[in-house]
């Protein structure tokens, strides 16, 4: 049974900084892609940034310059540091991990950007 487990949120004020962490464990199959996902009240699901198991990244453009994601392949991790975090950026953000035949979602960790 895979297993993705994600840390890391939090509230923090404009301006300010958290990293998120994500690992998957439970599959004998290699990762394609580990990304991230965020989800507002009233909004659909949205790319945040996506890494392959080659190191290559997509970002949105919302968080392009802020935010930079980050894998250690040995053990199945995946990063996120936002940094100049804005009050848009108040969502829960859910890791996705993409095994090519089937992907998984984790739980989910709210990051709430606030004075």
């Amino acid at each position: 049974q895979v297993h993705v487990v994600e840390s890391g949120g939090g509230l923090v004020q404009p301006g300010g900084s958290l990293r998120l962490s994500c690992a998957a464990s439970g599959s004998i199959f290699s990762i394609i892609a580990m990304g991230w996902y965020r989800q507002a009240p009233g909004t659909q699901r949205e790319l945040v940034a996506v890494i392959t198991s080659g190191g290559g990244t997509n970002y949105a453009d919302s968080v392009k310059g802020r935010f930079t994601i980050s894998r250690d392949n040995a053990n199945n991790t995946v990063y996120l540091q936002m940094n100049n975090l804005k009050p848009e950026d108040t969502a829960v953000y859910y890791c996705n991990v993409d095994y090519g035949i089937h992907d998984y979602w984790g739980q989910g960790t709210q990051v709430t950007v606030s004075s």
